[in-house]
């Protein structure tokens, strides 16, 4: 698999007209060679030459994280005493153009241009990302395990299984994640619990809000699946509202309409349309509905190592969906001091048609009365 994805680069790099690919910290290493890097101040960083073989730079104390793989790339550790900055450029010498993956610190990328002062730089993600968006059939099946198992979480949500009234959001937060690591899952990146009037902020931190009778909880919520080692961990993304207690006829003609912009927008995900119709389709249901100024957010992002990448459903985005490509369709609207919904889930375009990795179902739960 990392031998392929090696070649997959190296091709990239001929028609990109790019000599060496440098990336440090991020989701690059671990999805072309199994290792993530930690974010630390001492430099990691793969070499890969058009050329010749690929080289992991590391801190010496930091190979024995390393999972070998000879036929892929050689590990050069580093000792505290040398300068990795040096070994790098050693290895980049000569290069006219070199990408760099943009997850790296910006002190090592103005070190690296100060030793390699003739070569010209582009982001790695010209290069690397533009690979990452196509999901391999393998890195589908783990999106898809990834995508059930916060399905199951959501489920639990649904039915009324996860206690809400009288809670605070930072509990059911809590209790969110403990599933979601219960589910497979290795990390959990996020778990939003926003009750009444916070669910009109999208990204709302979960505190000590009281969740009460008769209002609005969205929950959004994923991680990173556990992998066997060397291996990276594919990422999910769901998000879900319900309501505790009878919910108004105005919220529930809003959700409806919700309802209608995201089942809509997941249908025109087909392959080749440009990532901003799909994003267009979304947004004219909530401007038929008069909701289309409360939607203040594009409708998705890519997902895959990483829980936001490439592609990006935005409006300026005419890029063509391609057979591969993972990513949220998640609509909302989101009213200040009053309440917000969004629903979301992970789909794949294919040449079958979109394909909706989350099935759990879409409509306003009522849980509590």
């Amino acid at each position: 698999m990392f031998s392929q994805r090696i070649d997959r680069v190296r091709a990239a790099m001929a028609d990109a007209d790019v000599d060496v690919v440098m990336l440090s910290v991020g989701p690059d290493l671990p999805w072309l060679i199994g290792y993530e890097a930690m974010a630390l101040e001492r430099l990691t960083m793969l070499v890969v030459p058009a050329g010749g073989p690929a080289e992991l730079i590391i801190p010496a104390f930091e190979v024995p994280r390393v999972v070998e793989q000879p036929d892929v790339f050689s590990i050069r550790g580093w000792t505290e005493t040398e300068n990795p900055v040096a070994l790098v450029a050693e290895r980049a010498r000569g290069a006219r153009r070199a990408a760099i993956g943009d997850h790296t610190w910006s002190r090592f990328l103005v070190a690296l241009q100060h030793e390699l002062s003739t070569t010209s730089w582009i982001d790695a993600g010209q290069v690397v990302g533009a690979l990452r968006a196509i999901k391999e059939p393998g890195e589908i099946e783990r999106l898809q395990a990834a995508a059930s198992g916060v399905d199951r979480v959501a489920t639990a949500l649904q039915s009324g299984e996860i206690e809400l009234i009288g809670r605070t959001e930072a509990e059911v937060s809590a209790e969110l994640g403990r599933r979601i690591l219960a589910e497979g899952h290795a990390v959990v990146n996020f778990a939003i619990v926003a009750a009444g009037e916070n669910a009109a902020s999208p990204h709302h931190h979960a505190g000590s809000r009281v969740i009460k009778p008769n209002e609005v909880v969205l929950c959004d919520f994923g991680g990173t699946t556990a992998e066997p080692e060397g291996e990276p961990g594919y990422c999910s993304d769901i998000t879900r509202c319900v309501y505790t207690g009878e919910p108004p006829t105005e919220f529930v003609e809003a959700y409806a309409a919700l309802q209608d912009a995201q089942a809509l927008a997941v249908n025109a995900a087909v392959v080749g349309a440009s990532a901003e119709s799909v994003d267009g389709v979304a947004r004219q249901r909530l401007a038929d509905a008069g909701l289309d100024q409360w939607f203040i957010h594009r409708l998705g992002h890519g997902i895959g190592v990483e829980a936001h990448e490439d592609p990006y459903l935005v409006e300026g985005n005419a890029t063509p969906l391609a057979a591969g490509n993972a990513f949220s369709i998640e609509p909302g609207f989101y009213m200040p001091e009053r309440w917000g919904a969004r629903i979301e889930d992970i789909v794949v375009a294919t040449d079958d048609g979109p394909l909706a990795l989350n099935k759990v179902s879409h409509n306003l739960a009522v849980v509590g009365n």
